[in-house]
């Protein structure tokens, strides 16, 4: 799961068109810098959230509409790139983050509708959009999303994923009631049962990559919860302020190292038919 295996990518590019230029992925690779960043970007979407909510004053709905126009702005700016740049492309990701977060949020605190009706929701708009994304390009695969419409697609899965993710993490939050550390155990253990089963076991690649994905999600809540909230409640006590100000940090230090490096860049050739 550390990659989607460059072999997948080969037999899905299909055939290389000869004398045309490259054409770029609009993703980085999956690698554990992949991994780590994300976790990271969805721990700074819990506590960012509660942060703009709580000490701004903001509340949901407000907190809700200027984090959706910031995401806009983004998002274009990211569809104008012609290749991957970590800056945009992890700018988007903990934008997405936050707004997939209060989406779920507003749903249940706002309107008052059952976490297990959210999460059944966004389970069946995730399998909707992968079923479109598929049906149309036939492939779920994040190594070509080298398209206006499969970047629609892939953003549109990712926004999914956290809503999803949020919701499900909350339900069984709930209902297990096991505190923030042994949640974050819990789903820490659910991701690396999905890298068992893909590495020993020949899980299909692109599944247990989207899997991961939404399970990254309630991890990162479960750290930043743990991380944020009072020692009465089960957390260290750090704070939002706190503990948002040095996840991003550390996502910064991340993103300058893979602009400088170019760790996570994958390049394709443009192809003649799409996949």
């Amino acid at each position: 799961m550390t990659s989607e295996t460059s072999r997948t990518s080969t037999a899905a590019a299909g055939t290389t068109a000869p004398g045309l230029p490259p054409r770029w992925n609009k993703v980085p690779e999956v690698t554990v810098y992949f991994w780590v960043i994300k976790v990271l970007c969805t721990t700074v979407g819990e506590t960012a959230a509660d942060l703009l909510n709580e000490k701004a004053g903001l509340g949901l709905t407000g907190v809700s509409l200027l984090m959706s126009a910031l995401l806009a702005v983004v998002l274009v700016v990211q569809f104008r790139t012609r290749a991957y740049r970590p800056a945009v492309y992890w700018l988007a990701v903990a934008l997405i983050s936050v707004v997939g977060t209060l989406v779920s949020d507003n749903l249940t605190d706002n309107m008052g509708v059952a976490l297990e009706t959210t999460t059944t929701v966004f389970a069946i708009a995730l399998a909707v959009a992968f079923a479109a994304w598929y049906r149309s390009e036939r492939s779920l695969s994040i190594h070509h999303i080298d398209t206006g419409r499969r970047e629609a697609f892939y953003w549109l899965a990712v926004l999914f994923t956290f809503a999803l993710g949020t919701s499900a993490g909350d339900l069984l939050a709930e209902r297990l009631d096991l505190g923030h550390w042994l949640s974050a155990v819990l789903f820490a253990a659910a991701i690396a049962a999905i890298a068992i089963a893909r590495f020993a076991l020949g899980l299909n690649a692109v599944w247990s990559f989207w899997i991961a994905y939404v399970l990254t999600r309630p991890l990162g809540a479960s750290v930043g919860d743990y991380l944020s909230q009072p020692t009465g409640d089960g957390g260290l006590g750090l704070g939002t302020v706190v503990t948002s100000v040095l996840f991003l940090a550390v996502i910064l230090g991340l993103v300058v190292l893979l602009s400088v490096t170019r760790k996570d860049v994958t390049e394709q050739r443009a192809v003649q038919q799409h996949v």
